[in-house]
C-alpha cells in the first residue's frame, strides 16, 4: 500500500528528488506537491536567457502538466502552505490539509532586500522568479526606460545584461571594489567590468546606496551616499539570498541559518526531510546546482529506505555573463605562505591566476579562456603535488607531457 509523501516547493532540487524517486519506485508514494508559484518545476538557471530573449518560458519548463499527470502527482500550485502540524502529521494549505507519512521541504530561499528607505515603493523588485523576469521584459517595451541594479554578483549582472539586451538603459551599483568579489579577484573583476561597460552597461563599484527615491508610490531614482541620484523606472535588488526557514522553524524543527539536516537529508523530525537552498548541512548552506542535485539523489534513496549519504564536495564555478567566460575554484585569497602564477594576455582579453601552497594548487581564477578549468579543478580537489609541472602549469594540460629534463618538449610536439 502506498504511503503519502507531501512535497513543499516545486523547485529544481525537489523536482530532481521526485524524478529519482518515481524512476526507481513509482508506486512507493502517493505524492502531493505544493508550490506558492502558480506553476511547477522550471529551470531557474535559464531565467536569464528568457530575460535576454534567447529562450521562452516554455523552453525552460522541466516538468509540465502532462509529466505530473503521468506520474500521478497531485499538484496544488499557487497555494501557500500555512503551517505544518507535526503532531497530527498534516500539512495545512490555504485550501485545506493533506496528511503525510513523509514530508519533503524544498522551499528554496528568499531574496535579501536591503532595508533602505523607499524599499516598499512600486517598481522595487528582486530577481527570483518568472514574474520578476516578466517585469524586466515589460520594461524593455518602454522607450527610454532606465533601470538600476543593486548588486554586482552573478544574478545582478545577468539581470543587467538581460535588460540591456531588451534596450533598457542599465546601471549596476556595487558596494564592493570589484564585481563578483566572491568568485573573482580584483584583476579578473576589472576585466569583467570593462567588458560590461563595452557592452553599454554602466558599472559603479565602491558605491554605497542610501535611499530609494519615489513619486506617487513608485520608484524614480536611487540616491547614493555621495548624493548622486540615478534615475530609474525599475530598481532590481540582487544582493543575496537567505534560506526559507519560516515553515520549518514554526513547526519546531532545528533551524540555524538553514533547516538542519543530517547526512541522509533528514531533519530533527525523522519523518521530515529537506533539500536545496533551505537546508543547512554540517554548518554549510548551498546555492549551486551540483550539490543540490547530489542532495536530491540522497533524498530519493532515503525515502526508499536505501543507504545513502550526502557529502559536501568542493565545487568549481564556471559562469557566463553576457558572453564573458569566468572560472573560479578553491581559495584565491592572498597569504604570506602562498605564491601566485599569473598569465595576462591583454590583447586576447584573457587572464589566469593560480594560487599554490606547499607545492599544491589551492585556487584558480580565470577570465576569457576557461577551457582548462576542469583540469585545474581536479588538481585542486585531489590535492595533487604540482612541483614537477610548476614551470608550465599555467599553460594547462596540453603542456604537461614534458619531462623535467626537457622543459619545452610539450611545445615542440605541438609545433613540430
Amino acid at each position: 500500500m502506498s504511503r503519502n509523501l507531501v512535497v513543499i516547493g516545486a523547485g529544481m532540487a525537489s523536482g530532481r528528488a521526485l524524478e529519482h524517486l518515481l524512476q526507481v519506485n513509482p508506486g512507493a508514494y502517493d505524492v502531493t506537491l505544493f508550490n506558492a508559484e502558480p506553476r511547477g518545476n522550471y529551470n531557474r538557471l535559464m531565467l536569464s536567457p528568457v530575460l535576454a530573449g534567447e529562450k521562452t518560458y516554455e523552453q525552460i519548463v522541466t516538468h509540465d502538466a502532462d509529466w505530473y499527470a503521468a506520474h500521478g502527482v497531485t499538484c496544488r500550485f499557487g497555494e501557500k502552505v500555512l503551517r505544518i502540524d507535526r503532531a497530527r502529521k498534516v500539512v495545512i494549505g490555504e485550501n485545506g490539509e493533506v496528511p503525510y507519512d513523509k514530508l519533503l521541504l524544498g522551499m528554496g530561499s528568499t531574496p535579501f532586500m536591503i532595508p533602505l528607505p523607499g524599499r516598499d515603493l512600486g517598481g522595487v523588485i528582486a530577481y527570483r522568479d518568472l514574474e520578476d523576469t516578466q517585469r524586466m521584459i515589460d520594461l524593455g517595451l518602454k522607450p527610454g526606460a532606465k533601470a538600476v541594479v543593486i548588486g554586482g554578483g552573478l544574478l545582478g549582472l545577468e539581470a543587467a545584461a538581460g535588460m540591456k539586451a531588451r534596450g533598457v538603459d542599465v546601471t549596476v551599483v556595487h558596494i564592493m571594489g570589484h564585481l563578483m568579489e566572491r568568485q573573482l579577484d580584483p584583476a579578473a573583476g576589472f576585466l569583467l567590468r570593462k567588458a560590461l561597460v563595452d557592452r553599454g552597461i554602466k558599472v559603479m563599484c565602491s558605491a554605497n546606496s542610501q535611499e530609494i527615491v519615489g513619486e506617487n508610490g513608485h520608484v524614480t531614482a536611487l540616491r547614493l551616499a555621495d548624493g548622486t541620484e540615478l534615475p530609474c523606472d525599475l530598481l532590481v535588488m540582487a544582493v543575496g539570498i537567505r534560506p526559507a526557514t519560516k515553515l520549518g522553524a514554526e513547526a519546531g524543527l532545528t533551524v540555524n541559518r538553514g533547516i538542519v539536516v543530517d547526512d541522509h537529508m533528514v531533519t530533527s523530525d525523522p519523518d521530515i526531510l529537506a533539500v536545496g537552498e533551505c537546508v543547512e548541512h554540517d554548518g554549510a548552506l548551498f546555492g549551486l546546482v551540483a550539490p543540490l542535485y547530489d542532495q536530491a539523489n540522497v533524498v530519493a534513496q532515503t525515502l526508499l529506505g536505501q543507504e545513502a549519504r550526502f557529502v559536501n564536495k568542493e565545487v568549481s564555478t564556471k559562469l557566463k555573463v553576457t558572453g564573458c567566460d569566468l572560472f573560479s575554484a578553491g581559495d584565491f585569497a592572498d597569504g604570506e605562505d602562498r605564491e601566485d602564477i599569473v598569465l595576462h594576455d591583454a590583447a586576447a582579453g584573457s587572464y589566469k591566476r593560480l594560487i599554490l601552497k606547499d607545492d599544491r594548487l589551492i585556487g584558480a581564477v580565470m577570465y576569457g579562456d576557461t577551457a582548462d578549468g576542469g583540469w585545474f579543478y581536479n588538481l585542486i580537489r585531489d590535492g595533487a603535488d604540482v612541483s614537477a609541472m610548476r614551470d608550465m602549469l599555467i599553460f594547462g594540460p596540453g603542456y604537461q607531457a614534458s619531462t623535467p629534463a626537457e622543459p619545452y618538449g610539450g611545445l615542440c610536439s605541438l609545433t613540430g
